[in-house]
């Protein structure tokens, strides 16, 4: 298992910013971070689009040392509203960007 540094994979998150928002129409996009359970760590996206807020991230395991590697290759979708659910199973953030 590869451990990358968390500056890493913000770096490589960032790269495509300006395409999504061409491509997809966002009106904001930032880097989402949240420390789970345990070793657990979830990064990805925060996006605006058509006045609404999603979560768009993927799960990692953390190491000692803070490295960082994904659990799985899926993204998954949170809302800001509490009543809806969260949709998980995305193998690529293409999919997940045409749903929203």
């Amino acid at each position: 298992m590869e451990f990358l540094s968390r500056e890493q994979i913000i770096n490589d998150l960032q790269k495509p910013f300006q395409s999504y928002i061409d491509l997809f129409g966002i009106e904001d996009i930032g880097i989402f971070e949240e420390e789970g359970q345990g070793d657990l760590y979830y990064m990805g996206y925060t996006v605006k689009k058509d006045g609404k807020t999603y979560h768009i991230h993927s799960s990692y395991r953390k190491n000692n040392n803070g490295g960082l590697t994904p659990l799985k290759n899926e993204w998954t979708v949170e809302t800001d509203e509490p009543q809806k659910e969260d949709l998980e199973g995305y193998r690529d953030l293409e999919s997940v960007f045409r749903k929203l």
